[in-house]
């Protein structure tokens, strides 16, 4: 055992103090989860055609932008670090660093969207639904400047354990998007209907309205660390300790969420409806990922503030807590998908034939669910002790080495087709989980230290 079980088990204070901050964080990351649900749903009610165009889209987006999604979380051990060392300065230099690190993002990420029709007809995607997936894209290419700036100032607050403007710009938004998607795919009033690309358009409104929103409603907080720009921020050495920070977890999540766009990819060659009920259970599981996502996140802001105020015990325990309510809340999750597949999935479509595959995946996705929630969580008490190497690599080993070999085997070699790709997801979640859990336990073990970038 490495570490002794008084220290290893958290004290009710712990759990407490977790849901505290876990329960508003996970409202946040749900709310933002179901601003890409509803857009499914809407156009699923459209055509399987349509809904198999936007899930393309959608996976051509996700999978370029998460790069820049990853390394902004960065943010956490910085801003949570300097929090619990009551480092204010540590604090404004460390969120408009990350301004300026989303500004420069937005220039790799709309030279690798523009492309996107050739790569999806290169990658011998169904050629109706190719065209709308890059017009989709196109669309969406604006809101991402807005959306980059959205993470970082979330982030900040969300380590400062100011949720309140979060949370009400989430659910703004979210009630924008719903109105705007409803009315901008099958039109209203003077709006004609735009089908799929009705959809983008809302996304990106939808996202520029994250920022502006919160900008507005964040005000109090943000004002002392944006009313004056700090030259330090421009120093190339700091810049250079957080872009060696952040790109670990950049890719870490672009490798995560680039194995299961190579799944939906996979699936793509079986034919647009077996995409369409894909399309339906991923995004079930990702919305149920949003709750352990959340817990994540809060795990690593509660294990930063703990290592800068020097307390290694208590960025253990709340490691413990975090990795404790995570699991809890997907094993719930896991039975639900389980017992009740077509309740869950008639939520997205009233497509007989999609109704029917999407039954078949759903409970394979129950199987991984736990596994789900430890490595997130685990990633998340890592990245609040500033350890991001180590999960970047795991993802390697257990989804690129293991679980995406898995999925190929079984579903063309075997002839488990579009199931088996689905079992491969199984074993790369149980494998990086159970290789994430290990790391956890080996860097807890001893005493924790604050990053430091100046």
């Amino acid at each position: 055992m490495l570490l002794p079980a008084p220290v290893l088990l958290p004290r009710r204070s712990d759990l407490d103090a977790m849901l505290r901050l876990a329960v508003p964080v996970v409202v946040v990351q749900v709310g933002m989860m179901l601003l890409g649900v509803v857009d499914t749903m809407v156009v699923g009610h459209l055509s399987s055609e349509a809904l198999a165009a936007v899930a393309l889209g959608h996976v051509g987006v996700i999978a370029v932008s998460s790069f820049s999604m990853g390394f902004l979380l960065a943010l956490d051990p910085l801003v949570s670090q300097a929090v619990g060392a009551g480092d204010d300065e540590a604090i404004r230099r460390s969120m408009q660093r990350g301004l300026l690190l989303a500004a420069i993002l937005m220039i790799p990420s709309t030279l690798l969207l523009l492309p996107a029709e050739w790569v999806f007809m290169a990658l011998h995607q169904p050629p109706q639904t190719v065209p709308l997936a890059a017009a989709y894209i196109r669309i969406c290419i604006p809101g991402l400047l807005p959306f980059y700036g959205f993470i970082v100032l979330r982030q900040s607050l969300q380590a400062m354990e100011r949720l309140r403007p979060i949370v009400t710009t989430i659910v703004t938004v979210n009630l924008f998007n719903l109105v705007a998607d409803w009315a901008l795919v099958f039109g209203a009033g003077p709006i004609p209907q735009l089908g799929p690309v009705g959809s983008a358009w809302a996304t990106t409104a939808a996202r520029t309205l994250l920022f502006v929103v919160l900008v507005f409603l964040g005000r109090r907080e943000l004002r002392p660390l944006l009313e004056r720009f700090d030259l330090a921020v421009l120093r190339p050495a700091p810049l250079g300790r957080i872009v060696r920070l952040g790109a670990p977890i950049g890719f870490q999540v672009q490798l995560e969420i680039l194995a299961f766009s190579m799944v939906a990819l996979l699936m793509g060659l079986f034919g647009a409806l077996q995409m369409a009920a894909h399309q339906v259970a991923i995004n079930l599981a990702s919305l149920t990922f949003m709750v352990p996502l959340g817990v994540g996140s809060a795990t690593a802001v509660r294990v930063g503030q703990a290592i800068g105020a020097e307390d290694s015990g208590g960025a253990r325990r709340a490691a413990v807590a975090g990795l404790t309510i995570g699991a809890a809340f997907m094993s719930v999750a896991a039975a639900a998908f389980l017992f009740a597949p077509r309740l869950l999935a008639s939520a997205y479509t009233s497509a007989e034939e999609v109704l029917a595959l999407a039954i078949v995946f759903i409970p394979i996705a129950g199987v991984f669910q736990v596994f789900d929630g430890l490595q997130v969580v685990s990633a998340g008490a890592l990245r609040g002790a500033g350890d991001t190497r180590a999960p970047m690599l795991v993802n390697i080993l257990g989804f690129w080495l293991i679980g995406l070999p898995i999925s190929a085997v079984l579903s063309f070699h075997f002839g488990f087709g579009p199931e088996g790709l689905w079992w491969g997801v199984v074993a790369g979640l149980g494998s990086v989980a159970s290789f994430l859990l290990a790391r956890v336990a080996w860097k807890f073990r001893g005493d924790l230290s604050r990053i430091r970038v100046e």
